[in-house]
């Protein structure tokens, strides 16, 4: 549930919330009244952000929501009830907060709030345009918004395109800072001493920095993946360093497909795909440090794990074949080559398969199955 901000709650402390004036007991009226209305467009507004959330790919750490108290109400119409002409008036009855990972992803939120709903600008606030070295945590966009009837409509809650909310954003850390200061006193009103006051806000400078990092991160290596499928697709794999991202753009052209074709024709036999990505731990252990070596095992090795495929389907029946078959039998063929035994067998069946037993059995059986293959003796 979202928390009052830390301001209101010093003024609640500070403030008598009895309330005397028939214009904030008619207010109260009206939110006791709504208050069914009030708790829908809460649920409504929560459902269909996470749901733009999830149709936008957009990932957030948490997505909060509340209505206001009785209490907290009191509070607010005892400092300036005078203010609102109705409870249509007050914006922050059912209130709405979003955190995000990185502080990109805050504007992006905003976009989303923008396309679906109607936003109220001249009420909304962004806080990012502060610059005080010590409002780090309380640097939050606000949205006041409303359902609109074409979106969402319920003829058992009318009001519920009427009613205005609002939507806090803010950052991991940002959230992080202001509960920090709310548990401290920072900025309540609450005066301490100004040695605590300065390590605060150069925390507040340090975290500010932590989350322009975070986000330029992202950023980098979104460009670095970029660069790699490029690269990939144009060919030029020699550029390209052998990790995760890169090995997912590599196994995207296929590889393996051709020779995978070939091996299934010996029984005219139906592949059955697999998640490939296992190999890449082996084949950095094998000492692949660029794609363009690992393409280059390919295209040399193709032929001899052609050979092993037809020492092992040969004289079979069998229908189905693994689409692992290609890169394990490559595996096998460069390791029995190059000299590495069994015991480099059972190192890539260790990786494949898991420390399992039977594995040192099967390599030994696989580097006597190969030795008197044709490629061992090219």
């Amino acid at each position: 549930m979202l928390k009052p901000e830390k301001n209101y709650i010093c003024i609640m402390v500070q403030t008598n919330t009895s309330i005397s004036d028939p214009h904030s007991e008619n207010l109260l009226n009206q939110y006791h009244s709504l208050l069914p209305v009030f708790m829908k467009t809460s649920s409504v507004a929560t459902s269909l952000l996470k749901s733009n959330f999830d149709s936008s790919g957009l990932i957030v750490a948490a997505l909060e929501h509340r209505v206001k108290t009785e209490e907290s109400l009191r509070g607010k119409l005892a400092l300036k009830g005078n203010k609102y002409n109705s409870i249509y008036d007050i914006t922050d009855i059912v209130g709405l907060r979003v955190i995000t990972f990185y502080i990109d992803d805050v504007d992006k939120v905003a976009s989303l709030l923008e396309r679906y709903f109607d936003i109220d600008w001249e009420n909304s606030v962004d806080k990012r345009k502060l610059h005080e070295i010590d409002s780090f945590g309380y640097l939050s966009l606000h949205c006041i918004c409303r359902i609109p009837e074409h979106l969402y409509c319920d003829p058992s809650f009318p009001e519920i395109n009427k009613i205005r909310f609002e939507v806090q954003m803010r950052t991991v850390l940002q959230h992080a800072w202001a509960n920090m200061n709310h548990d401290t006193g920072y900025k309540s009103g609450v005066e301490i001493p100004k040695v605590y006051l300065r390590n605060l806000s150069r925390l507040a400078g340090m975290l500010e920095l932590v989350d322009d990092e975070f986000s330029r991160i992202r950023r980098e290596l979104a460009d670095y993946r970029r660069r790699v499928q490029n690269l990939v697709a144009s060919g030029n794999l020699d550029e390209v360093q052998l990790d995760g991202d890169s090995f997912r753009s590599y196994l995207a052209i296929k590889p393996f497909d051709a020779l995978m074709r070939r091996i299934a024709s010996l029984n005219q036999a139906e592949i059955h795909e697999v998640d490939l990505s296992c190999f890449l731990p082996l084949f950095l252990g094998m000492g692949f440090k660029t794609l363009g070596q690992l393409d280059t095992m390919v295209r040399d090795y193709s032929e001899a794990a052609y050979q092993i495929a037809c020492f092992q389907l040969g004289l079979t029946d069998i229908d189905i074949v693994s689409s692992s078959l290609a890169p394990q039998n490559l595996c096998t063929a460069y390791i029995v080559k190059v000299g590495g035994g069994w015991a480099g067998l059972k190192y890539m069946l260790d990786i494949i398969n898991g420390p399992i037993e039977g594995n040192e059995e099967m390599a030994r059986f696989l580097e006597a199955q190969t030795k008197d293959l044709p490629f061992m003796n090219q």
